[in-house]
């Protein structure tokens, strides 16, 4: 466990954002925070609600799922505020490693989709979160560094990792 006390200038709020808007503000809060300490950063308290289901909410979850993959790759170190002071409307987490920016990991998560050849349509409805221009873009760019091929399947074309 991380210690709890936090300087409020090591703090963001992104409640009632959708997880679209919150996930890059995020990287970008902690990308900043790691590179102005030039030592181990501050730990950060991103603020997140709690949700009105009474089990949590969406941008609580995906946030914890999303640092819960970045502590495995030893990027960073986290707890939950209900482990911290009881209280599960916050998360406190202490930055070790630079994030990957949201493009980047978008990148990442449209090749592994792509192990199995998809149309255009299945991977833009997949990531629908980050809007299809970016999906596009990001899809124009694998093609160009080699890492997805289009395949003609019949009369439709798919994308298929290399």
């Amino acid at each position: 466990m991380i210690s709890h006390e936090i300087a409020s200038d090591h703090e963001i709020d992104l409640h009632e954002k959708t997880w679209t808007e919150a996930l890059p503000e995020f990287i970008a809060f902690y990308n900043e925070a790691v590179q102005r300490a030039g030592g181990p950063p501050a730990r950060l308290n991103v603020i997140h609600g709690y949700g009105s289901s009474g089990t949590g909410g969406v941008l609580r979850k995906r946030l914890q799922n999303f640092l819960k993959e970045h502590a495995l790759q030893g990027r960073l170190e986290f707890t939950p505020g209900e482990h911290a002071d009881a209280n599960p409307g916050h998360t406190v987490v202490q930055p070790l490693q630079p994030l990957p920016a949201t493009h980047e990991m978008l990148a990442e998560e449209i090749w592994a989709y792509c192990q199995r050849p998809r149309t255009l349509s299945k991977i833009s409805g997949k990531f629908r979160r980050h809007g299809e221009p970016s999906v596009k873009a990001v899809i124009e760019s694998l093609v160009r560094q080699q890492r997805l091929r289009m395949v003609g399947k019949g009369s439709r074309k798919t994308y298929e990792a290399v």
